[in-house]
């Protein structure tokens, strides 16, 4: 049985990606149009209603004006800033637009660095979103990821999107090219918030030798296609299982560790686990067709064995069937 959740995603699958974003690349005297998409798309929970316990009739959250002591609509809000205690300035979508910056309908190239100095100040990403170019920008737009891929640079770059200005990263990714939006350096919270030791642990040449040994037996190529969300899975399962009246299992907890570990006797049980796990991967699956042909080789070797057998049965009794006298023939 299928819920309607997963209708519902299913039918979000289909729908036809918008743009959320439309301006230009800017650098130098260079104009490319171009249309913004989100690179992304949150899959990791299941999305729950509030409900009311006593009747289970959904909730609605309401909009409610403590000044008139009613509810409003939506559409009678406006944006407000707090300039003073209760005093407020109203700001619109027209004074946004007419913001004295670039960056408002552009993406406006700072500079290129090299990737790899880029790649060390642009870990900290916020969103990634595809670029789709205009027809008419379309040569500018190759022209501009041809040389980036070339060089292996990277273009640092400033966008406002929803009302924020927002440092980018600009680089090509297959045949288009990816912006990455970053935090800025004051968003970004310094390790000294963390309790970090001062001094390294002092580490045995043979803990590390297993360690090493146990991160070569867990290396591999990286295939994003091998992992899924379990969670989201094991969760829809129990929502078809409530929704078709059956009990759910409950899973065993894991027992507690105690506290002081065997470092080195955890790292060869880990090696031995991971060096098993690689071996049993690394067998090459069967396809239905070999499945198939297994199957019919096997059924034909029992059908020639039945065949064998019943022969052999055969002979047997006439064998142990006793000689019949010979007929004597009439004279005439």
């Amino acid at each position: 049985m299928r819920s309607a959740h997963r209708e519902r995603v299913d039918h979000e699958d289909r729908s036809v990606p918008r743009s959320m974003w439309r301006g230009a690349i800017q650098f130098g005297l260079v104009t490319i149009p171009v249309k913004l998409y989100v690179a992304t798309e949150s899959r990791a929970g299941v999305s729950f209603n509030m409900l009311h316990e006593k009747d289970l009739s959904r909730i609605q959250m309401k909009v409610w004006c403590p000044e008139d002591e009613e509810i409003i609509a939506r559409t009678e809000t406006v944006k407000g800033f707090e300039y003073a205690p209760d005093k407020y300035v109203v700001i619109t979508d027209e004074d946004l637009e007419k913001l004295p910056l670039k960056t408002v309908r552009s993406i406006e190239i700072e500079q290129f660095v090299q990737s790899d100095q880029a790649e060390t100040h642009t870990k900290f990403v916020k969103q990634a979103y595809y670029l789709e170019p205009d027809k008419v920008g379309r040569k500018a737009f190759s022209l501009l990821k041809s040389v980036l891929e070339e060089q292996g640079l990277t273009a640092i770059c400033k966008i406002v999107i929803r009302d924020r200005e927002a440092l980018a990263a600009l680089d090509p990714f297959e045949n288009t090219m990816l912006l990455s939006t970053l935090y800025w350096p004051d968003e970004i919270r310094a390790l000294g918030e963390l309790d970090l030791p001062e001094e390294e642990p002092e580490i045995k040449p043979a803990e590390k030798r297993m360690a090493t040994a146990l991160i070569e037996a867990m290396t591999g190529e990286f295939d994003p296609a091998q992992y899924r969300d379990e969670y989201r899975e094991a969760l829809m399962q129990v929502i078809e299982s409530k929704i078709e009246g059956r009990e759910t299992a409950a899973i065993e907890a894991p027992e507690e560790g105690t506290k002081l570990v065997d470092l080195m006797a955890a790292l060869q049980a880990s090696v031995k686990a991971a060096a098993e796990a690689r071996a049993a991967k690394s067998e090459k699956p069967e396809s239905v067709e070999e499945a198939k042909a297994r199957r019919a080789a096997r059924s034909s070797t029992k059908a020639k064995s039945a065949a064998d057998a019943a022969d052999s049965a055969g002979a047997a009794d006439e064998a142990d069937e006793p000689a019949r006298p010979a007929r004597k023939r009439k004279s005439a």
